[in-house]
């Protein structure tokens, strides 16, 4: 029995070794961590600060930061690995087994990369536009590796997937200088087409707003019952279309009833059981 009493303090002699180690180790991970993201927040600031990459466009610009960032941050990660003292041929067997099972698993996310880079190749859109995508629309704030960020009119944030994006019809209604505002107005068929016309015009030359080429128009569009629609169409620049959009609808209004011309009349839906 006393023989074995050696072995029992080598081996708790041996524990106490290994986990000191083994503390000494998680410490430096955890301090190399802690110094490798700030110097990688550095790094990507530095980045963003370089005077040739203030030339890159900014939809480019947030892309490849944010591709570097999570560059950085996996190349950080594998060095904490390695300093915790696992081989590296495991790690990299690892990786190589855990990339086929999660490529598999993540083939959606997988296409959202790939749709981030046809993005920021083909530039459908960039950061400022407001876009529509099927049900999404909004103004594109960012765009990520996965995810394209759209924020609504009435300041909702949407996280639209890249692959989707792609695969979709995208409309983009800030790209181009100018936009056409259409409106249209049912107007009572007793009303002469001229006194409509130049009511109509009277009002579009109220509105400063409203570029003189291309020319407004005041057309006659369809028959409705009772009546007629007449097509209003004018030209503005991009970034006023709302603004003459309602002011026109105003003005417009005000200017029919002022000069008394009539609208058809709209037949009255009876609810409930009549028989």
């Amino acid at each position: 029995m006393e023989a074995s009493m050696p072995n029992w303090d080598k081996l708790a002699d041996r524990l106490s070794e290994m986990a000191t180690d083994i503390g000494i180790k998680v410490v430096l991970a955890i301090v190399i961590y802690i110094v490798g993201s700030f110097i990688i927040k550095k790094l990507v600031k530095a980045i963003g600060r370089m005077k040739s990459f203030r030339s890159v466009d900014t939809t480019a610009a947030l892309f490849i930061t944010n591709f570097v960032k999570i560059a950085l941050y996996i190349v950080l990660a594998v060095s904490i690995v390695a300093l915790l003292g696992v081989p590296m041929s495991s790690v990299i067997a690892l990786i190589a087994s855990a990339g086929v099972a999660i490529g598999l698993a993540m083939q959606g996310s997988l296409a959202n990369i790939a749709g981030g880079i046809m993005l920021l190749i083909f530039r459908p859109f960039s950061v400022g536009d407001y876009i529509s995508a099927g049900a999404d629309e909004g103004t594109v704030r960012s765009i990520n590796l996965f995810y394209t960020v759209l924020t609504t009119v009435d300041n909702r944030r949407i996280c639209v997937p890249n692959g989707n994006l792609m695969n979709s019809s995208i409309s983009n209604a800030t790209v181009e200088t100018l936009r056409r505002v259409d409106l249209s107005f049912d107007i009572a068929s007793s009303e002469a087409a001229d006194k409509v016309e130049s009511t109509i015009m009277s009002a579009l030359r109220s509105c400063e707003k409203i570029l003189e080429k291309p020319e407004p128009q005041v057309l006659p569009l369809a028959i409705v019952t009772d009546g007629i629609t007449y097509a209003v169409r004018v030209w503005v620049n991009t970034k006023d279309y709302w603004n003459v959009h309602t002011e026109l609808l105003s003005k417009i209004t005000a200017a029919l009833n002022e000069a008394e011309i009539s609208r058809p009349a709209t037949p009255v839906k009876l609810s409930g059981d009549m028989q």
